[in-house]
């Protein structure tokens, strides 16, 4: 082989190489991270509102109900903005159903009083549904204090929409 074909043959590897690695450079490097598994809640934990993104609230209570104000829908449902209100119910289950084979709290709407868009434009290329089931994942933070999360968008990157229980008066004083 003569040189002239020699540097052009390391070109062309050169440059499969930059194609085949370029595309990896755009992807999320925790997009195959573990996604943290709760074994230890209680259905006591559970019970309150919890509060989310732009005045999301969700209370649950002990009998199973819930209470749903603007909640958006996971995973690739948010991309389409809308947010809807209303009752329905809710369970803590071992059944693997959502990323991780930890405990997760299913919510499901079953009465849909209110349906919004996010404020921000957003394509809209469906109607709020009437009925909808959440998984939410739950995870503990440093202070052992549950939250429940599911992710929204595209599920690969990892982007999550984080409802914390809401503190009481007693406990926003200490």
């Amino acid at each position: 082989m003569t040189p002239w074909r020699a540097g052009m043959a390391a070109k062309r590897r050169a440059v499969l190489l930059a194609a085949c690695v370029l595309p990896l450079t755009a992807c999320n490097p925790h997009q195959y991270d573990e996604v943290p598994a709760v074994h230890d809640a209680r259905p006591t934990e559970l019970p309150g509102t919890w509060l989310g993104y732009d005045h999301t609230t969700v209370t649950l209570t002990p009998d199973g109900r819930a209470t749903i104000g603007l909640l958006d829908g996971q995973e690739w449902d948010f991309d389409e903005g809308w947010r809807v209100s209303g009752t329905g119910t809710w369970k803590l289950t071992t059944h693997r159903t959502g990323w991780n084979d930890g405990q997760h709290v299913k919510l499901t709407l079953t009465t849909r009083t209110e349906s919004t868009t996010r404020p921000e434009p957003t394509p809209r290329t469906s109607p709020a549904p009437s009925t909808y089931t959440w998984t939410f994942e739950l995870r503990r933070t440093e202070k052992k204090a549950l939250q429940l999360y599911f992710f929204f968008g595209d599920p690969d990157s990892r982007s999550t929409y984080v409802l914390e229980r809401q503190r009481s008066k007693a406990q926003g004083h200490r």
